[in-house]
């Protein structure tokens, strides 16, 4: 491939007369990105040979990701920079008189995720490649992603994600390494050596035909692979009970998009039906990999070490017990002994209602042969309780099959060597209360490993000019070194540089404001305090909580004209899942107080308002930058651990958050002057719960600020429709503030009220945001990662690519 400008201007022009037979002058910008996209991928690919073949002469042990979300985002700038050829490729195209960051927008993000389990995986393949690991991700190859949000009528509507409209061009279809998944049927059983063997027969098949693209570390010529599943018609004949016309039908559905709506029997039965074929394609294609090299797999499991990203993946287990009894002869010993030194389970949540469990019925129907496995494993696993705690009441709590329902995360802690939380408090909850049990028998297997970020893309590729001025006093090791951004601390009371800092802020929030006025026409202060809360909507993580307050300070406002506030700009982003009712009607409540408040003459002075539509990565990398006040206020006990959490204290934002997630070893590294922690402990929330004292109607008649602002739902304030709002009030009133927003509201508003305290300072509050820098390099998924190759992978670096 290219070495230099010259090559690469040639190259380029070459490729684009071969593939449109036009001129570099008269070919389209579409056509311009995708020349250069698949140069870019082909530039990768000479390096994943190289990892290839110095991966095989180690012979060492390879990690298998299997996640349902891979939120990726755009890969051009980050491809690039990790290959090292940015400024190459970016001079080379300006002497072609294309304009790079013209190509950068036009890139869709990769609809291949939601929130934070799939950014989380897409930050740990970038560490794994960076830090000399072989580490592949397995996902599915979805058409329309979860879906694009659109606000209309001041309601959120979806729809499709159309991410693949320009095709992909980091892909490259492998249709070679194409497998056969298996639905339906029914299972017989035969004879061979006086054994008993099974197969299940008169199955409807589909064929899933894997899209590779290359995960590439940071300058290393390490290039790993994410394989994405596509589900195309299989060649083998229909059962008879099945016409083509259906099953082409249901074949297109399978691929179609991310967490089909649950809601329905025919939507749960899909989501059992996706996370079943990206498994089964998965470990097949493992496994045929593996007999290329091995002519056994008595060691599969010193090979490879295959990491379950939730409790969607979890039928790996009996996946691979039934590829290993069923197709290759193994006994069940044999086969159990493989297939448990082979699985890890990373759990991410510790909302026992929220644990994934499936009816027994599906699995009969839909995956017969699987589900005689999971009813062997419950049985054995059974046996065991029995036999070494004579427990009854143990033997129960701890069933995979209980009540007509498979608990999948049970099935995860069985089958695998290891389970891990992802941040402190949330590992110890689920030593202590939500799989207490289960830790009780296995206390080894138990683990924590607090979430990572890659700081390569949060900070150095989405904020280069905070990069530079961090580089123009500590150098750029921690790029490579994370830890020593901590170097900083001995820089943090020098003025000069808490002006720089201040300087680069805004100019970041400039930038913000920007966008946000061509998106939404709202014109927003750049010297008010930019307060953001952008994540997934949930009731858990409060977005009514930090509304409440703004409806507070805008009733304030309109009743006393001489309260006055320093100037804010709260800043939402958020997607509600389609069936979530509650949720969206949190995202109508914010669109509605935005509109009352940006448009009052006197608020507005004060204060704006402002719901960013859409919310992806490529947004996060304009807001994550410009934030002064970093929004983690779930209730404590409820996140498992956050990552934006790290991405705005990485850029330099101060944390508003609970106890709770990640916002604990937040607080404790940076110390409790550089951020501001408010509200019930983890332990007070449940001596709440557990006292049942807890009542939300005498809190909202004795504090005259909530009874407002919760009468402001249903009386006209924020709609002519008095009903708009019904299902945040009756969600909040007739379920007994289950996630406690009134008992946290008071220490809320005055954390909010400390916050405003510290900003106008702002020497010390510079200082405060240099703390906070300095302190993220623990928060780098290379961190994580290299936790995870020491407790959990066992795996070893590959040698140096030349």
């Amino acid at each position: 491939m290219f070495k230099n400008k010259e090559e690469f201007k040639k190259i380029f022009t070459e490729r684009i007369i071969e593939k449109f037979a036009r001129s570099v002058e008269e070919s389209h910008i579409s056509e311009q990105f995708d020349i250069l996209g698949t140069m870019i991928r082909d530039y990768a690919s000479i390096n994943r040979k190289a990892t290839k073949d110095a991966f095989a002469n180690e012979d060492g042990r390879q990690l298998l990701y299997f996640s349902m979300e891979f939120l990726i985002g755009r890969l051009l700038v980050n491809n690039l920079q990790n290959l090292g050829i940015y400024q190459v490729v970016k001079e080379g195209l300006k002497d072609l008189n294309i304009d790079i960051h013209q190509l950068e927008a036009l890139e869709s993000d990769a609809g291949l995720g939601n929130g934070g389990l799939g950014r989380l995986a897409a930050c740990f393949m970038d560490s794994i490649a960076s830090l000399n690991y072989v580490g592949h991700g397995q996902s599915v190859r979805y058409e329309y992603g979860f879906f694009k949000q659109k606000i209309e009528n001041g309601e959120q509507v979806e729809v499709p994600d159309q991410w693949l409209t320009l095709g992909n061009v980091w892909e490259i279809r492998k249709p070679k390494h194409a497998v056969e998944v298996k639905y339906y049927g029914h299972v017989e059983s035969y004879q061979v050596n006086d054994r008993t063997l099974f197969r299940q027969v008169n199955t409807v098949n589909v064929k899933a035909v894997p899209y590779d693209m290359p995960i590439i570390g940071y300058k290393n010529k390490v290039i790993n692979n994410l394989r994405l599943w596509s589900a195309e018609p299989s060649e083998s004949t229909l059962p008879k009970n099945q016409d083509f016309s259906s099953y082409l039908v249901e074949l297109k559905q399978l691929c179609h998009g991310l967490y089909p709506d649950d809601s329905t029997e025919h939507g749960k039965m899909l989501r059992l039906r996706q996370q079943y074929f990206l498994v089964s394609a998965g470990l097949q294609s493992a496994i045929n990999a593996h007999l290329r090299k091995y002519d056994t797999l008595d060691n599969f499991h010193e090979k490879h070490v295959i990491q379950l990203n939730d409790t969607h993946p979890v039928m790996c287990i009996p996946e691979l017990m039934r590829i290993l009894m069923d197709e290759h002869m193994y006994t069940w010993e044999k086969a159990w002994e493989i297939t448990s030194k082979t699985m890890a389970y990373t759990n991410h949540t510790v909302m026992a209602e929220a644990l994934e469990k499936w009816p027994v019925h599906y699995f009969q129907n839909l995956l017969p042969r699987i589900y005689m496995i999971i009813e062997e494993i419950h049985r054995r696993f059974t046996l065991f309780v029995r036999e070494n705690t004579g427990n009854e009441d143990l033997v129960r709590e701890t069933a995979i099959i209980r009540d007509g329902m498979v608990y999948m995360t049970y099935l995860a802690v069985v089958g695998s060597f290891s389970v891990n939380g992802v941040a402190s408090l949330h590992t110890e909850i689920l030593k202590k209360q939500t799989l207490k049990q289960f830790y009780h028998l296995f206390p080894s297997k138990f683990n924590n490993k607090t979430n990572g970020i890659t700081h390569r893309r949060w900070l150095v590729y989405s904020n280069p000019e905070l990069t530079d001025l961090i580089n123009s006093k500590i150098g750029d090791e921690w790029i490579l070194e994370p830890e020593k951004l901590e170097s900083l601390l001995e820089f943090i009371d020098d003025e000069k540089l808490q002006n720089e800092f201040l300087k680069v802020k805004h100019q970041r929030k400039e930038i913000l404001a920007k966008y946000i006025f061509d998106a939404t026409k709202i014109e927003v202060d750049t010297n008010s305090i930019f307060d953001i809360q952008v994540k997934r909507l949930h009731a858990y993580k409060r977005q009514l909580l930090n509304v409440f307050h703004i409806i507070y300070l805008y009733q304030r406002l309109k009743e006393d004209s001489t309260f006055k506030i320093h100037p804010r700009t709260f800043i939402f982003g958020a997607k509600a899942a389609p069936s979530y009712a509650f949720a969206k009607n949190v995202i109508k409540l914010i669109l509605a107080v935005a509109n009352k408040v940006n448009n009052d003459h006197h608020v507005s002075k004060f204060m704006k308002v402002v719901f960013i539509e859409n919310y992806d990565v490529s947004k996060a990398e304009i807001i994550m930058p410009a934030c002064d006040v970093s929004e983690q206020i779930s209730t404590a006990g409820k996140e498992a651990s956050g990552t934006g959490n790290m991405k705005f204290m990485l850029n330099g934002a101060v944390t508003l958050g609970t106890y709770d997630g990640a916002n604990i070893e937040i607080s404790s590294l940076v110390g409790p002057d550089n951020c501001v922690i408010f509200g019930l402990r983890e332990n007070e929330v449940t001596n709440i719960k557990q006292s049942g004292r807890y009542n939300v109607w005498d809190i909202y008649q004795n504090d005259i600020r909530l009874h407002k602002v919760i009468n402001s739902l249903i009386d006209g304030t924020f709609s002519s429709n008095k009903d708009d709002f019904k299902t945040v009030y009756d969600e909040l009133m007739y379920r007994n503030d289950e996630y406690l927003i009134l008992a946290d509201f008071n220490s809320y508003v005055e954390a909010q009220e400390k916050i405003t305290l510290m900003y106008v300072d702002k020497s010390s509050w510079a200082r405060k945001c240099l703390v906070n820098i300095a302190k993220a390099g623990y928060f780098s998924s290379d961190r994580t990662i290299e936790e995870y190759v020491r407790d959990i992978w066992s795996l070893n670096k590959i040698g140096v690519i030349k």
